[in-house]
């Protein structure tokens, strides 16, 4: 049963990073008629407005253990922002790179905050991992002030993770603390937008299908199966499958997109795709994915 367990944590865990890669294109496209801040402001609030309707449904306490999903929340808000305020400044080849390095933060954050050290084969899959991102994206060029943005979302990404694996394996509800960090994340882009004179209109002829379909598909069931899954598996693990993000991005931009296979592009692709298999070969096993009470963050 535990192997079944993990097998549907880790199809989960695929599921959400193909969903958030066929995504690209479709923000990339609905922000000619909506602010990146409003984008995530009404995206967030439609998936919590869903969410709480399922809660009601299945007799939940929407804000039972709120804080969690407070902390939860603000860091999903540190990946959105800066990442989109640096595509700004950087190049999507720059951004797609350096947000995928929130693998390596991820083992590394593992160690500082939490003393537990991967195994030797986790390890080399996020090496792996990282070559082929680097071969995919293209690597980094001319670093600039939306890199050092992209690169504060990586770290938060890898935070979120980590945070999200210690909520769930202490036996938080991932219905209830996703509606609660859909909430944190809505309300504090709308706060920002208003803060900082970024305007709020949308075309709402244009934008509100493809609103709808993010608020659902990556938003509500993407973040619901991730957090699920997060009871099953290790962090280094989750990074690593949700490094196939860009791979699935490119195949929806090849795809769907209808842009050119580059074929150095496509080996980048099975380079991330062989660390996945190899993360499950288990040589050099450290218990990694058991969470000690006095290791734990808060």
């Amino acid at each position: 049963m535990e192997k079944w367990k993990q097998l549907l944590s880790d199809a989960g865990l695929l599921y959400a990073a193909a969903i958030w890669g066929a995504t690209f294109f479709m923000v990339k496209g609905v922000l000619r008629h909506v602010t990146p801040l409003a984008l995530l402001g009404y995206r967030f609030l439609i998936a919590a407005a869903l969410m709480v309707i399922l809660l009601i449904f299945l007799k939940k306490n929407p804000f039972t253990e709120w804080k969690k999903g407070l902390v939860l929340g603000f860091f999903l808000w540190t990946i959105y922002v800066p990442q989109t305020i640096g595509l700004k400044f950087t190049t999507a080849s720059n951004s797609g790179f350096i947000t995928g390095l929130f693998i390596v933060f991820v083992p590394i954050f593992s160690f500082i905050f939490l003393k537990k050290v991967p195994s030797k084969m986790k390890l080399l899959s996020v090496a792996l991992a990282v070559s082929g991102l680097f071969v995919l994206t293209g690597g980094l060029h001319d670093a600039n002030f939306g890199d050092f943005l992209t690169l504060f979302a990586a770290m938060g990404y890898a935070v979120h993770i980590l945070i999200a694996d210690h909520y769930m394996k202490g036996g938080a509800d991932p219905f209830t603390l996703n509606f609660q960090q859909m909430l944190v994340v809505g309300l504090l882009s709308v706060i920002a937008g208003i803060a900082t004179g970024s305007t709020l209109a949308c075309n709402w002829k244009a934008a509100l299908g493809i609103i709808v379909f993010l608020a659902v598909f990556p938003t509500v069931s993407a973040f619901v199966i991730q957090l699920v899954a997060q009871r099953h598996t290790s962090p280094v693990k989750v990074a690593i499958i949700f490094s196939m993000e860009p791979v699935f991005a490119a195949l929806f931009a090849w795809t769907l997109g209808q842009e050119k296979l580059i074929p150095y592009q496509a080996l980048g692709g099975l380079l991330i795709v062989a660390a996945m298999v190899l993360s499950e070969i288990p040589i050099g096993h450290r218990p990694e994915d058991k969470l000690h009470p006095e290791n734990a963050p808060h």
